[in-house]
């Protein structure tokens, strides 16, 4: 049995401000080949499919024509809802389309309600049967009572959650060899989990020690972007798409798991090409706009920090000019007048006049010192002021 292991699609989210629904049809369509040209059986999608719970008609429009792309490609389809999901929107339907291959497991109810498939038999010939479990994105204290835990915690909720699980999976290993794979949306971390120690928290995050995850033949993991092996059986696809600068170096892509009858047997990766490249750039605005070391950056999108001591005039538009995709802009000056170790307010306390209050503000909040021009129009404004002033 062949799985590809994807998350995160967050179909229909934006990228600071430029639609990226287009980029994410080209995913769809290079996902349809790989399932067709690696003849995938199943395809996985551990939650966070859409980007908002009210996602748009035509994002709604993308996810139903994947669907039907890849199950006409002769796979079927098992998906989780994640927390930028409405589980109870994306999970309508539910038993209808069960019947054209697309198998939603967005409720706490359906925890132990896996999809079985059979896998031939195994090394001591007794036919074993795939089970695929999917355990939804839990938010704590929504779910506590249902699981039937007395502490909303992410640890306790995803105990909850894999322990119905692995109950399932032994009442029908009493009668015939089980391999399981498990879909989950969470934040999981390494460690050992123990009585005492329940929630982990990272960055403020809650998060779940591996452990919880132990015994499963494999865990396709979805939440985090970045696609990572936690162990050889507890992975994260990542997203399929960068959806932030911080993602610029991420190689996006998705596992191809092959499962039989005695477990599994590999793991290797499948690389998605992006539409666009993305570009982190630092440094002068003159050498960003000169140096032939960025030439390749012309046609990303890009994100750029000048270093100039002072701000130049019209930055974004200059960085257009080579880079027409500049995204996010940034200062962080090395040296000169914006670098004083002086403080606004310090120097706002010796200014000698309101004609240095006001330059010293306009350098404050742009990192450049007006020029003679630009004083200028300030000293004449504070004339016209003492001049109003003088005239009542």
């Amino acid at each position: 049995m062949r799985l590809l292991h994807t998350s995160d699609w967050h179909l229909g989210r934006s990228f600071h401000g430029v639609g990226m629904l287009e980029s994410q049809r080209a995913f769809i369509n290079q996902l349809v080949e790989a399932v067709a040209g690696h003849q995938v059986d199943v395809v996985l999608i551990a939650g966070d499919v859409y980007d908002r719970a009210l996602p748009g008609v035509d994002v709604v429009h993308l996810l139903d024509e994947a669907l039907v792309r890849l199950t006409s490609a002769g796979a079927k389809v098992v998906l989780t809802s994640g927390n930028h999901d409405s589980a109870i929107r994306l999970g309508f339907a539910a038993r209808l389309l069960e019947r054209g291959g697309v198998h939603l497991r967005t409720r706490v109810e359906n925890l132990d309600e896996p999809l079985l498939l059979p896998l031939g038999a195994d090394r001591a010939g007794k036919e074993a049967t795939l089970a695929i479990y999917g355990i939804p994105w839990l938010e704590p204290r929504l779910v506590a009572g249902q699981l039937g835990v007395q502490t909303a915690s992410h640890f306790e909720v995803t105990r909850a959650a894999t322990s119905l699980i692995r109950e399932d999976i032994a009442r029908r290993a009493a009668s015939a060899p089980i391999q399981s794979v498990v879909l989950a949306h969470t934040f999981a971390s390494g460690g050992i989990s123990s009585d005492s120690e329940r929630d982990l928290s990272i960055g403020g995050v809650g998060a779940v020690p591996l452990d919880l995850f132990e015994g499963f033949s494999y865990t396709a993991l979805g939440h985090l972007h970045g696609r990572q092996a936690l162990s050889p059986e507890v992975r994260y696809s990542g997203s399929p798409l960068a959806y932030s600068f911080s993602e610029a170096r991420h190689r996006k892509g998705a596992w191809l798991v092959d499962i039989g009858p005695d477990g599994v047997e590999a793991v290797e990766e499948v690389l998605f090409e992006a539409a666009r490249s993305l570009a982190v750039l630092r440094g002068p605005l003159q050498d960003l706009l000169e140096s032939p070391e960025h030439a390749w950056a012309e046609t990303a999108y890009c994100q750029i920090t000048l270093t100039d001591a002072q701000r130049p005039v019209r930055a974004m538009d200059r960085l257009r000019e080579r880079f027409p995709d500049t995204l996010v802009l940034g200062f962080e000056p090395q040296g000169g007048t914006a670098a004083s170790a002086a403080t606004y307010s310090s120097r706002l306390a010796e200014a000698p006049d309101d004609l240095a209050v006001c330059c010293g503000f306009l350098e404050h909040v742009r990192g450049r010192v007006p020029d003679a021009a630009e004083e200028a129009a300030l000293a004449a404004a504070l004339e016209n002021v003492r001049l109003l002033e003088g005239s009542r």
